[in-house]
């Protein structure tokens, strides 16, 4: 069934490492030094609010999650919050530069093997802010399986066409792998393509949407399966 794909693009965050998590402790650190101006709930809440107003203009990434942090803290204490506090939020929000992005459990190996099929082209396809993410990429050591890595604003049915577009490939011979459905899984079939979820731990709540089943869809429970499909 997949004897005609060409290109493999691998989402990065949460797929080829652990990124959910660093952020769910930092907002849990932020929510307690906030602890004066509402519950753990509430700061978090209000801070998903924020989020959503800046994403369009900030994007995606540590540096639009800390600036966030900071007017959203900055709105709940109706500017009363002092400068002390708001250099240590600026601080946590800066530590997500530095997470370690150990590759999960299976990968390294699963892209060894499969680079050593020499069968396939393989990207990684990413969003965010491009120096946050190669920065990751080249601490978890995996770069050099790559053919080419492409960091992008969102991730559109336009982009994943310019993909295309670069590899000299039809969507069709295109196979994503992700643990996003809305980010890499959706648009990838709306457009004809081929995909491989591998649903992760955490999901970031701007992610969650509704999943479905579909003919060129595969679910799997770790990366270490799609060896088997391929």
């Amino acid at each position: 069934m997949l004897s005609h794909i060409r290109l493999i693009a691998f989402d990065a965050d949460d797929t080829l490492w652990d990124c959910q998590s660093h952020f769910d402790a930092v907002e849990k650190q932020y929510c307690e030094l906030l602890s004066d101006y509402g519950s753990a709930d509430f700061v978090s809440a209000e801070l998903f609010k924020t989020e959503t107003r800046n994403m369009a203009e900030l994007g995606y990434g540590s540096k639009a999650f800390t600036l966030s942090l900071i007017e959203n803290a900055v709105l709940l204490s109706h500017g009363s919050i002092k400068a002390d506090l708001l250099l240590r939020i600026e601080m946590l929000g800066r530590s997500l530069m530095q997470l370690p992005a150990t590759p999960l459990p299976g990968v390294e190996e699963t892209l060894k093997k499969i680079r050593a099929m020499s069968r396939y082209k393989m990207t990684v396809f990413t969003k965010g802010e491009i120096i946050e993410q190669e920065h990751k990429l080249m601490r978890s050591g995996l770069w050099p399986l790559f053919d080419r890595v492409d960091v992008v604003a969102d991730k559109t049915p336009r982009q994943y066409r310019e993909l295309c577009m670069t590899f000299g490939i039809d969507i069709s011979e295109l196979l994503m792998v992700g643990n996003s459905f809305k980010s890499d899984i959706a648009p990838v079939l709306e457009l004809g393509g081929y995909a491989v979820h591998i649903p992760f731990e955490k999901m970031w709540q701007h992610e969650e949407t509704d999943e479905y089943d579909h003919h060129q869809l595969f679910t799997l429970e770790n990366i270490r399966q799609l060896e088997e499909i391929l």
